[in-house]
Parts: structure tokens; C-alpha cells; sequence
């Protein structure tokens, strides 16, 4: 888990994806999604941990839509996190988050440091889901919960063909892990109601108008922000994780658990 990053999230790339999925967002969703991953849960006053900031747009939400206390956001990439500093200081939020560059691996704060720890989409860019979930419990207060979301697959085996293609044309480091995987993890580390939902449903139907717009009304915006090689390109990953959210191979899920008080 440890070592240098290579930067992945070329400036290109953010800009396309903010195209697609909204200012400050690089993952799907937007602002309804989160509200759907927090559903039931207050934020009010909360120290609150978002592990894969990106480029600030929710870290943003949280302080704002569910008056977190204070947000900590912590990322790996530098060019994504100049963005989200550049937005939560013209919106007069830096008071209230704090962004931190940190290495692979360990998670760089105290125990019972946070009240919850939330994350979007970027774990699957941590293979160790083991050693993930032991740190997250280990930062977390007593009664704390963890909530997020993630790409997963549905099984711990040999990809097929077309989950390797499509994870080729991504570019990017994933390390999927099925539903089983993910579940056995958090309760090893010592979690309870541990809870996960498959997102596949929704996120098929999703990326299906998503890659209806890029190669439409999309096109000329994406392509003046990104360029166009980026847009053709993508377009083509589309197309590709299209496949595998079809066959069920890829499958988003929200997950949920609390250390226990």
C-alpha cells in the first residue's frame, strides 16, 4: 500500500469528467447520490473524515448541505486537490476544510480522530481492503460510522474479457473486490451493521444517458474543456464499462457500518 503515486487525474481528464458529472464532482451521481449514501444520518457539528476528495465539490456539501463541523479531505493526487482548494477558498469555506495530500498507505491521523468517515468512488483505487477498513475503524470514534460508495465486481475472480478491456481503457489503478469481500473486511476489522446495496441498477440506467449526452449535447462543450482525443476516448470507456454494468460484473454499491460505542 505504500510508495510514491503517480498522478492519474490529468488535467484533461478532471475537466471532462466535470463536464459530465458537475463542478467539483468525479464520480456519478451529483449531489442526489450523496443524499442517498448519508440518508438517516446527521452531520450536524461532525468532525467528518472524506477519504478520495477529488476536486471538492462534496467535501463542499458537507459542510454546507449537512453542517458538518468540519470536513478533513484527503487525496493522492495533487492536481485534483489545487482544484478543490481553489473552490472551497472562493467560497469561503477554508475555514471549515481542510485538504491534505497524503502518501499511499496509512492513513496519517490519530485514533477516535473522526466521528465519520465517508467516501465516494475512490477506494477502488486501494487494493488492501483489509488493511482500508482496519485504519478506518481505527480513526474512528466509538459509535462512529463509515459510509460511502464504490466501484466493486461481482466476484473475486479472473475478470472477464470485457471487464480487462474496460479497466484498460479506464487507464487508471483499480483494485475491485467483490460485495463478499468488501462485507468480510469491514467486520473483520470490527465493524457492526455492516450493510451494502447494489447500485448496478441505477448506475446502468445512468451511464446509459451519460453516454447518450457525451456523444451528444455533451460533445462540443466536453471536447472545447477536455479536447477532443479525451472525449473520443472516453466515449469508447463508455461504451466499454457499458458492457459490464450490462453483464452485472461491475456493480456499484453504497456501504455502511459503526464501530461499535
Amino acid at each position: 500500500m505504500s510508495g510514491q503515486h503517480e498522478e492519474e487525474y490529468s488535467d484533461s481528464l478532471i475537466d471532462f469528467l466535470e463536464v459530465v458529472w458537475g463542478e467539483g464532482y468525479l464520480s456519478p451521481g451529483g449531489g442526489e447520490e450523496v443524499s442517498r449514501i448519508l440518508e438517516g444520518l446527521s452531520l450536524a457539528g461532525r468532525r467528518v473524515l472524506d477519504i478520495g476528495c477529488g476536486s471538492g465539490g462534496i467535501a463542499m456539501e458537507l459542510v454546507t448541505r449537512y453542517a458538518a463541523g468540519a470536513v478533513v479531505g484527503i487525496d493522492v493526487e495533487a492536481g485534483v486537490l489545487k482544484r478543490a482548494e481553489t473552490r472551497i477558498a472562493a467560497a469561503g469555506l477554508a475555514d471549515r476544510i481542510t485538504l491534505r495530500k497524503v502518501a499511499p498507505g496509512p492513513l496519517p491521523f490519530k485514533e477516535t480522530a473522526f466521528d465519520i468517515v465517508f467516501s465516494k468512488d475512490s477506494m477502488i483505487h486501494i487494493p488492501d481492503k483489509e488493511a482500508l477498513f482496519a485504519d478506518v475503524f481505527r480513526v474512528l470514534k466509538p459509535g462512529g460510522w463509515f459510509v460511502a460508495s464504490d466501484w466493486l465486481i461481482s466476484h473475486d475472480g479472473e475478470p472477464s474479457d470485457d471487464m480487462k478491456a474496460y479497466v484498460a481503457l479506464e487507464g487508471l489503478s483499480f483494485g475491485m473486490a467483490s460485495p463478499q469481500r468488501y462485507a468480510k473486511a469491514l467486520e473483520s476489522a470490527g465493524f457492526v451493521e455492516v450493510a451494502l446495496s447494489n447500485r448496478n441498477a441505477w448506475y446502468r440506467s445512468v451511464a446509459e444517458r451519460e453516454l447518450s449526452a457525451i456523444a451528444g449535447e455533451l460533445y462540443g462543450p466536453a471536447c472545447e474543456a477536455a479536447g477532443r482525443e479525451t472525449v473520443d476516448h472516453n466515449i469508447r470507456t463508455w461504451e466499454a464499462m457499458l458492457k459490464v454494468l450490462r453483464s452485472g460484473e461491475h456493480c456499484p454499491h453504497h456501504l455502511r457500518a459503526r464501530k461499535p460505542a
